[in-house]
């Protein structure tokens, strides 16, 4: 095939069985699964492009923006990150119209199997898509909350007891041992009932929805996971090149290495 170059973006992915993934450079799109046990190359022009004004920047921050974008977008916001502390209700958001499409709309708090168990949160449309970008094995939705904060309130009295964080390292290293999710909702929604009664008496009784979903299983296009992991770094070296063994998250894993290519969203990149 001819070398295609353009920005990269996180990877697309079709919840099939494997996940069906897509190389994004630009507009351009190619399959990833294509190249399972293959040669595949990446090469960093040193070029790199914001992801919000197109602007060509030095250093990218927040997963592809450059510097004045980071300052003035809501979504760099810190609260992004954190959505406890959502300040939409105080008139001081960034994008009030980006915070009506993104933050006050429903968002689903879920388990899922990524490196062992781990309570998020995502919007309602990005189901399963954020499984898939953590790399899970398994995901159970539990709440339908009403807006981004809330869900943050409730992500915040669960991580008392489970990670909200995915070991990437183990995550790549694949065996992870199922769970049985309903189980464990059963035992942690009992001890987090005082908080979510405070947050239905505050917000109001449609605030929140206890959820009775199956069990979502996702697998993903793997021949080989590594034993030991060593990241690529365009960074560093700008040619990224091995037999593509698997790919999982947001990640290529290369007989050579892993790289996870959101890390490098805005960078201008050909596929060899």
């Amino acid at each position: 095939m001819s070398n295609l170059t353009g920005t990269l973006i996180k990877m697309p992915a079709q919840r099939e069985a494997p996940v069906a993934y897509e190389l994004a450079l630009g507009e351009q799109r190619t399959s990833l699964n294509a190249f399972l046990g293959k040669p595949l190359r990446l090469t960093f022009s040193g070029n790199i492009f914001c992801n919000a004004c197109g602007r060509k920047t030095k250093k990218s921050y927040s997963q592809g923006h450059c510097f004045p974008c980071m300052k003035k977008l809501a979504r760099c916001d810190m609260c992004v990150m954190k959505p406890e502390t959502c300040h939409y209700f105080e008139g001081t958001c960034r994008e009030p119209e980006w915070g009506d499409s993104h933050c006050m709309v429903e968002h689903i708090v879920y388990l899922a199997n990524t490196s062992g168990l781990k309570v998020g949160i995502t919007r309602h449309t990005q189901v399963p898509t954020r499984w898939i970008d953590q790399g899970a094995t398994q995901a159970l939705p539990l709440l339908k909350v009403a807006t981004r904060q809330l869900s943050g309130f409730v992500e915040v009295a669960l991580a008392d007891m489970v990670a909200d964080k995915t070991n990437w390292r183990a995550m790549l290293k694949g065996g992870e041992a199922p769970l049985d999710l309903k189980a464990e909702a059963k035992r942690l929604l009992p001890e987090i009932k005082e908080k979510l009664a405070e947050i239905t008496l505050k917000y109001g009784e449609n605030a929140i929805t206890v959820l009775d979903e199956p069990v979502v299983e996702l697998s993903y296009p793997v021949l080989e996971y590594p034993t030991k992991i060593t990241s690529h770094n365009f960074d560093k070296n700008p040619e990224v090149a091995g037999t593509l063994l698997g790919i999982k998250g947001q990640y290529l894993m290369l007989d050579t290495g892993v790289i996870n290519l959101r890390k490098f969203t805005g960078y201008e990149v050909t596929l060899g």
